[in-house]
């Protein structure tokens, strides 16, 4: 019998590996259903569908290893950071799927929530909210929506060498700006920016990368703490935002 070993587990999903059977379950079937359609839709490599019994659903495991973990180096080639930039690109191409991300509005009015509650909360130095806050500007701006995957953390791009192998977790996959997509999968290792961009093959606008950095960053706290996560950890969130002062 293959042992059970549970990779997330929060009031929201879990995540269980069996081998190489990987189960989700979600208290949100909407996810799943967007994951499945998703992966069927997108032109990039992503796991094998086995079943679906809601509220779980089945993936088997891709091949290789991820690009890394957020708060530890990156053991990937730039190769491998140039190859995910390119697997962007090619998703970005791709026709758009009918969900959206949250707009320049919605995200604007949470970033007044959230910075208010840090400042409030005494999580974090009033200066390095407001000039987070500052930084995260960029973002607001009017963008042409492209098919993104949402939540492209490097522990879901998988490599094998220096070519993609998989990238897995499209919950979250809508319409919205490239420029996120590349943003959360630097996010926390700014060194490998340049080789995703030289990757992706087109010229992008770095202080809007950056926002989108800030902007995660901030938004994320209340999330995090709420789920077990730790973003004050060595290399994660909090450090992100010190970096832009």
């Amino acid at each position: 019998m293959e042992e059970v070993e549970v990779l997330v587990a929060h009031r929201e999903r879990a995540t269980l590996r069996v081998g190489d059977v990987f189960l989700k379950v979600d208290s949100d079937q909407r996810r799943i259903d967007v994951e499945v359609a998703a992966m069927a839709m997108v032109p990039i490599p992503t796991p094998a569908v086995l079943w679906r019994r809601p509220p779980v659903l089945a993936v088997a495991a891709v091949p290789g290893t991820a690009l890394g973990r957020l708060g530890e180096p990156s053991p990937a080639s730039p190769a491998a950071w140039a190859a995910a930039g390119a697997a962007i690109r090619k998703l970005h191409e791709a026709p758009l799927p009918p969900w959206h991300a949250p707009g320049r509005d919605e995200l604007a009015a949470q970033l007044d929530v959230e910075c208010h509650a840090l400042i409030r909360d005494g999580v974090l130095p009033a200066d390095l909210v407001t000039r987070n806050r500052e930084v995260a500007g960029a973002v607001l701006r009017p963008w042409t929506p492209v098919f993104i995957h949402g939540d492209l953390q490097i522990t879901h791009v998988f490599v094998e060498g220096d070519e993609v192998t998989g990238v897995i977790d499209w919950s979250e996959a809508a319409q919205g700006d490239a420029l996120f997509d590349l943003a959360i999968l630097t996010l926390g290792h700014e060194e490998c920016l340049a080789d995703v961009v030289a990757g992706y093959g087109t010229d992008v606008d770095l202080d809007v990368i950056r926002g989108w950095w800030a902007l995660r960053s901030l938004l994320a706290f209340r999330w995090l703490a709420e789920h077990g996560f730790d973003p004050s950890a060595p290399g994660c969130e909090f450090d992100v935002l010190r970096s832009r002062m």
